[in-house]
């Protein structure tokens, strides 16, 4: 399943960093039939301990974990909607990725030059997002004249565009992003295949730059405009320091922890990053495991079993029986799929099953 995620940003706040720092977790190409040879996406591995233990469990031979796709995009500058920079360039790419890493400069550092002079993280937001927005809205104000004309034949598609783009124009022109209009299911089916920028899910990235002022430990005004934007959009985000993450991918784990103590870097940036992407493209993962093989399949959250075979081979969808499941805890927990069986701790799951985060699956199929 080959969903990405664009990494954006204005010019020096540390994206081309980050994107190396997670290009050092990258996986094996053959692994993964979707993967690129373009140098400006990168797929990653997804951090997971509960894929780690049950590869222990079963002495696998191999391990595979779930991934997901990132794509470095050229920086923003203000004024890309009207064709500024790379402006239609950095548009179009973020139009082809499924969710948005929003990357915010948030130290101080006068030998890195702000491109608004000043660093100013919230500031920083409202010039990528009002440049999305006003893309989307011309390119939405420009469809709304048309299936405005077009809707009078009564094609119940076009109607129904029509009706989506009433609503969402409006609060494009209010300098609102199109995710904040409240869509039912089949409107907002509807409002996908519009392709609109701003309706794509956002993570921030908070940038910090150890050795200096960072917006967040200095804890003043900057930091609470921010902190009261995030919880007035109910937006998710995560702080990592992409210089020192960059700098660590090329230390070996065992030297690792050492290192962060020394920087004063607790967290893994990086995979608290990976992990919050994987969530915010609406994904979870289930599990294979054996002595061969442990791996981590990716799903949409809401696939029921038939639909999570396909993820391995389309027979499992095609042909579908039925699925052998036990969550990953439970199976630990026993010491092996053998023992779980013995016990009837492995439940028979028929095709309208729904997968959780975390199962481990057996599929039979004619």
């Amino acid at each position: 399943m080959a969903l990405s995620i664009g990494i954006v940003g204005l010019p020096n706040v540390g994206k081309s960093t980050l994107f190396n720092a997670l290009t050092k977790k990258g996986v094996p190409a053959e692994n993964y039939p979707f993967c690129t040879i373009d140098p400006s996406v990168g797929v990653v591995a997804v951090p997971d301990i509960r894929l780690q233990r049950l590869s222990e469990m079963s002495h696998s031979a191999k391990t595979v974990p779930a991934a997901v796709e990132f794509v470095d995009i050229a920086g923003l500058v203000k004024g890309a909607s009207e064709g500024e920079g790379l402006g239609n360039q950095f548009l179009s790419h973020i139009r082809e990725v499924d969710a948005i890493a929003e990357v915010v400069r948030v130290f101080d550092d006068e030998d890195v030059h702000h491109v608004a002079g000043t660093v100013d993280p919230r500031h920083d937001i409202e010039i990528i997002d009002m440049e999305l927005i006003l893309a989307d809205m011309q390119s939405a104000e420009k469809r709304l004249d048309r299936v405005e004309r077009d809707s009078k034949g009564g094609d119940k598609a076009v109607v129904a565009e029509r009706d989506v783009l009433r609503k969402i124009v409006p609060a494009l022109q209010q300098g609102k992003a199109a995710r904040t209009v409240e869509l039912d299911e089949k409107e907002k089916a509807a409002a996908k295949a519009l392709h609109l920028l701003t309706m794509k899910p956002v993570l921030y990235v908070l940038n910090r730059k150890s050795g200096t002022v960072n917006v967040d430990a200095e804890n003043g005004e900057r930091w609470r405009e921010l902190k009261d934007f995030f919880e007035t959009a109910n937006a998710s985000y995560v702080v990592v320091d992409a210089g020192v993450e960059r700098e660590l991918s090329d230390v070996h784990d065992d030297e690792r922890a050492d290192f962060r103590r020394e920087l004063g870097v607790n967290d893994d940036g990086i995979d608290d990053l990976i992990k919050a992407g994987y969530s915010l493209l609406d994904l979870i993962s289930f599990f294979t495991t054996g002595e061969d093989e442990s791996r981590a399949w990716t799903i949409r959250r809401g696939s029921t079993a038939p639909e999570a075979g396909a993820a391995i081979h389309t027979d499992f969808r095609d042909k579908f029986i039925r699925a052998d499941v036990i969550q990953w805890d439970k199976l630990l927990e026993i010491g092996s799929w053998s023992k779980a069986r013995e016990k009837g701790q492995v439940r028979s799951e028929g095709k309208e099953y729904v997968v959780e985060d975390g199962d481990v699956m057996e599929f039979k199929h004619s």
